[in-house]
């Protein structure tokens, strides 16, 4: 068993590959589900030797099959936002305290100490149902930042406008974080010109709006709120890490999480520098579930490093699920 500690002092890239074939070899070994889809790529920690060589799980199998690596029962199941049981991707988390590390831990690297901010939150889907990830990390931020302001907001938007104005004008520093639709509807109702606020959207229209392209969202709401920027949070209820984007829809990832794209059209192949693909994510967080995941996501590396998310694929299923008839 990888000790958790190691999966945090992460220092370099030799580092990275090193408990990521690590990792690869442990859930191999206890991941049944993994296992099989390995072999059926003549995968295993033979022939595994580098990044590229890992064979990465298709998100989907998170609705229809219980990914774990640890024989331990759940301490807490996240579930995804869906319309029926067969749409819900289901998280088994049997070590709740390694997620809390790992946000805890990536917060405070992009954003500084959390007692320092004032946490607003405006997440009315997923304050909506049970079993959502984000709100189990924001809730314990919400805790740790100590401040008495700090607060979730389902739809008393006028009561968050004024407590935004005042908090802003009053020189505290704000986390204001918001479900894309909700941050839409506040700046649609109100105008604001913050000058020490943070607006961070985390994606996500939730079928409560039409779908726009980053940068219309971002251009809305910079306008609304009279900010510069806006950060993103990118995130998801298969993974225990999160990437985070201070503007532009630039991601950095933090030193246990790694960010690959592969060819749209062939599952198993990665792209050039530039191009746009699917998003593969290495999770080292993820330890006891599955640590290297084909995302439903699109996305860019581009030729200075940065990596831009870009939205969804327009197809449901991720090419490669059909490798799965268990």
């Amino acid at each position: 068993m990888i000790q958790q500690s190691k999966i945090f002092d992460i220092q370099s890239e030799a580092d990275f590959l090193k408990i990521s074939l690590e990792i690869f070899k442990y859930q191999f070994q206890n991941n049944k589900v993994y296992r099989h889809f390995c072999e059926l790529l003549k995968k295993s920690p033979e022939n595994v030797l580098t990044l590229s060589d890992i064979p990465f799980l298709p998100i989907e199998l998170f609705k229809s099959h219980q990914i774990v690596s640890e024989n331990k029962p759940a301490e807490i199941t996240f579930t995804s936002s869906g319309t029926t049981a067969n749409s819900t991707s289901k998280h088994l988390v049997t070590n709740l305290s390694i997620y809390e590390e790992s946000f805890n831990k990536a917060f405070e690297q992009f954003y500084g100490p959390t007692g320092d901010l004032t946490i607003l939150a405006l997440l009315p889907s997923y304050l909506e149902r049970k079993g959502s990830s984000l709100i189990y990390m924001v809730e314990h931020l919400i805790q740790k930042s100590n401040q008495k302001e700090s607060d979730f907001y389902l739809h008393n938007l006028d009561e968050l406008k004024s407590k935004l104005i005042a908090l802003d004008k009053n020189g505290k520093k704000i986390l204001l974080i918001g479900v894309s639709f909700a941050l839409l509807d506040l700046v649609e109702n109100h105008q604001f010109q913050l000058k020490n606020t943070i607006v961070m959207e985390t994606g996500g229209m939730k079928g409560r709006r039409k779908e726009m392209i980053r940068e219309e969202l971002h251009s809305i709401l910079s306008k609304g709120f009279g900010v510069s920027t806006i950060h993103s949070e990118y995130g998801m209820t298969e993974l225990l890490s999160q990437a985070y984007s201070k503007g532009n829809g630039i991601f950095d990832c933090p030193p246990w999480m790694k960010i690959l794209i592969r060819d749209p059209e062939d599952a198993f192949s990665p792209v050039k520098k530039g191009k746009t693909g699917g998003i593969n994510v290495i999770d080292l967080a993820n330890i006891n579930s599955c640590s290297f995941i084909a995302t439903q996501d699109l996305g860019k590396i581009n030729k200075d490093h940065s990596i831009e998310i870009l939205g969804r694929f327009d197809n449901s299923d991720i090419r490669g699920c059909n490798l799965m008839v268990l």
